[in-house]
């Protein structure tokens, strides 16, 4: 079975006293099997997003621009540490058996008097499609309606990226 390699990182490395300069710095690169790339359906939102397998649900929405937090949670949460329990959102079905990753001792410390369907999303890895509700405590009415909509339409399976050969890359881009 072929593989894939995708691109996550690279650039400059930078120090608690700026940018370091004497340091190599290369691509990072994972190989992943040929499944499919995971969609998040966020019903709020109305948009699908795509991630990679094992991408973190907090770090996605914020990179996407998706509003996770209310107003107590814009002006004080911990920055995904599972502490202050304002990321969390409901999980409203996926594909497969195993959507997303197992319920952390965090989680289930902090979420114990939530639905069950409530998770963390600084706690919680994605692993194939998923629906995500973001704020699941507000705006009851509005969200019965989009979530039903968002249920009755497929998760599609995402696309399958095509193999490219391994290579390392230094700080400017180019082959090492």
């Amino acid at each position: 079975m072929p593989t894939q390699v995708i691109v996550l990182a690279s650039g400059a490395l930078t120090g608690r006293r700026g940018p370091v300069t004497n340091r190599k710095v290369t691509s990072r690169m994972y190989q992943v099997d040929d499944s499919p790339v995971p969609i998040i359906r966020f019903v709020r939102e109305g948009r699908d997003v795509e991630c990679l397998p094992g991408e973190n649900l907090r770090e996605i929405a914020i990179r996407e621009g998706i509003t996770l937090y209310g107003l107590k949670g814009q002006l004080g949460n911990c920055g995904g540490c599972g502490q202050c329990v304002t990321c969390f959102v409901g999980i409203e079905g996926g594909l497969g058996s195993q959507p997303l990753s197992p319920r952390t001792v965090v989680e289930d410390a902090r979420l114990r008097r939530r639905p069950n369907h409530w998770r963390l999303a600084c706690q919680t890895l994605v692993q194939h499609s998923v629906i995500v509700t973001t704020r699941p405590q507000s705006g009851q009415r509005q969200l019965e309606n989009r979530l039903k909509e968002a249920r009755a339409a497929a998760l599609p399976p995402g696309p399958q990226y095509s193999s490219v050969p391994v290579q390392e890359l230094d700080d400017e881009g180019d082959n090492a």
